[in-house]
């Protein structure tokens, strides 16, 4: 009798990463357009984002575009690749990476690997959530950096339906380090390096939120065992509370990170290993640290500035008057 796992079908796989480079390339037409034709966007009072059909007049468009996407698929696969090989390594059944296309305002929904055997040990556990995290980090920054080296600072008056993008701490931090204090009535036109280095930060500090099936809930767990749980509810709370004051997507993700827990009937439980009394070894909790401090760096309150509970009432109410 043979009892070895069956071959796992990757053409899925192939076509999900053919679409989401696809995806990510139609995207970065816009965040293109928008850094090359900025000012005159701003003149006209149009939207510079909106101004995508210029890749059929600029020939600096179209490599833009694929440059974005390369830089963001190549953070994309570092990390899922830190997770995968890490189970290899373990001997533990992984997928390859399912990424996930979509024409939104970053061209992708992230990506994910499905583990199918169980991890039995701390350390393993701590190993596949912390890697995946790290190692998107380590390419997001030089992305970011390079990014705002080749981006400038212009004059701007906002138009009404403008959209404005949360700063990270380390975004912050660099952008200080590249132009000083950005003058009141001026912007920042990012390369779409930097974007796609954005966007990568942003993925690191959502994976790292410490609860359930993310990478932060796996570390949570390696260093706290049980008490995690305590954990993941405070985070659903704070979820919602930012989802009234800061951006109204901590809803979904509350709602999303919820619903995943219950369908595996987990709930706010992380599944055991066999050493759960066990502490962590002193090398994984120094490592520990420094993935503290990197979400600290990367998390974005308001990904997408506006677009609270509160701001999105009042709308609501001065749009009625």
């Amino acid at each position: 009798m043979n009892d070895a796992p069956p071959r796992e079908k990757t053409w899925l796989n192939g076509l999900l990463f053919v679409l989401t480079v696809l995806s990510t390339c139609f995207v970065g037409l816009g965040w293109s357009a928008s850094y090359l034709f900025f000012e005159s966007g701003a003149a006209s009072g149009t939207n510079p984002v909106a101004e995508a059909g210029r890749a059929l007049s600029d020939p600096r468009v179209f490599p833009l575009s694929a440059l974005y996407a390369a830089v963001l698929m190549t953070i994309l696969v570092g990390h899922e690749l830190g997770h995968y090989l890490t189970c290899r390594r373990y001997g533990i059944r992984a997928t390859l990476p399912f990424f996930l296309p979509a024409p939104t305002l970053i061209g992708t929904l992230g990506a994910f690997i499905r583990i199918k055997s169980p991890i039995n040990f701390k350390r393993h556990l701590f190993d596949i959530g912390a890697n995946g995290p790290f190692v998107g980090f380590l390419l997001a920054l030089p992305a970011l950096v390079v990014g705002l080296a080749f981006s400038r600072v212009t004059t701007y008056i906002p138009a009404g339906d403008t959209l404005f993008f949360g700063e990270p701490l380390l975004f912050k931090l660099l952008s200080a380090l590249f132009f000083g204090r950005t003058p009141e009535g001026s912007a920042l036109v990012l390369h779409p390096v930097g974007f796609a280095g954005w966007v990568g930060i942003l993925v690191t500090s959502f994976n790292l939120i410490p609860f359930g099936q993310l990478d932060g809930g796996h570390i949570a767990y390696a260093l706290l065992g049980r008490k995690a749980r305590l954990v993941s509810k405070g985070v659903i709370a704070i979820l919602v509370v930012m989802g009234v004051y800061f951006w109204v997507g901590w809803f979904l993700w509350a709602a999303g990170i919820l619903f995943i827990g219950f369908k595996s009937k987990l709930r706010l439980r992380h599944p055991p290993v066999l050493d759960e009394d066990v502490p962590l070894d002193p090398k994984r909790r120094f490592m520990s640290v420094l993935l503290i401090l990197v979400f600290i760096l990367s998390f974005i309150p308001d990904p997408v500035k506006g677009f609270d509970l509160l701001s999105l009432f009042k709308g609501l109410a001065g749009g009625g008057k």
